[in-house]
């Protein structure tokens, strides 16, 4: 796995790969020529970031996603045009980068398109040393920080729910995620009982 550190990204010439594997697959936030279906090798997709202001507060921290170390991700590729990279580049820093929970290197990724091929992308992986790394946690767990996590972006169910959703229309799944998601599905229905049936009124 090859790892470039800034400020290499943004003085780098040519057309900018960023793979998305959370939020950014459902809401990128900024122009790209291409997106395309991908598959990075060497880590995982996990909820194993402490959310301090996107989808909760340091008293009561939510749950994000990050990569983290072994096995693969399957997300999505965005190609950005060169004479954008310069302003991608400083958006997803200031997204993505508000606490440093994340290191921003280059990552070898495959395109899942007719060429196969495989090209070089901007990835964010969690920096398991920042205080916001969560580690493994257990569904239980997981299920407590997102029921009670909201921020700056929103409740951090509908964080999960939408990254689910953008899964789902992808055409696989994210077994833990979908768990999850299951879980705050069946806690909106506990919240909301269904109405008695009129002929049983009767």
């Amino acid at each position: 796995m090859s790892e470039i550190t800034l400020p290499s990204v943004t003085t780098a010439t040519g057309d900018l790969w960023v793979f998305g594997y959370g939020s950014l697959m459902w809401r990128p936030g900024f122009d790209f020529e291409e997106r395309v279906p991908a598959r990075l090798v060497g880590e995982h997709r996990a909820l194993c970031v402490y959310s301090f202001v996107h989808r909760g507060t340091p008293e009561k921290p939510g749950l994000v996603l990050g990569l983290d170390r072994g096995g693969a991700c399957r997300g999505i590729a965005f190609r950005v045009a060169e004479k954008n990279r310069t302003g991608v580049v400083a958006y997803l820093r200031a997204r993505e980068q508000v606490t440093s929970v994340y290191r921003e290197v280059m990552r070898s990724v495959w395109l899942e398109n007719d060429a196969r091929q495989r090209v070089s992308a901007l990835a964010y992986v969690v920096d398991r040393g920042h205080v916001q790394y969560a580690g493994r946690l257990s569904l239980a767990e997981q299920h407590r920080h997102v029921v009670q996590g909201h921020g700056q972006s929103g409740a951090n169910r509908d964080y999960v729910t939408a990254t689910v959703k953008a899964i789902e229309a992808e055409g696989f799944r994210d077994a833990q995620l979908h768990q999850l998601a299951t879980m705050l599905h069946g806690d909106a229905h506990s919240l909301h009982p269904p109405a008695p049936d009129d002929r049983e009124s009767r």
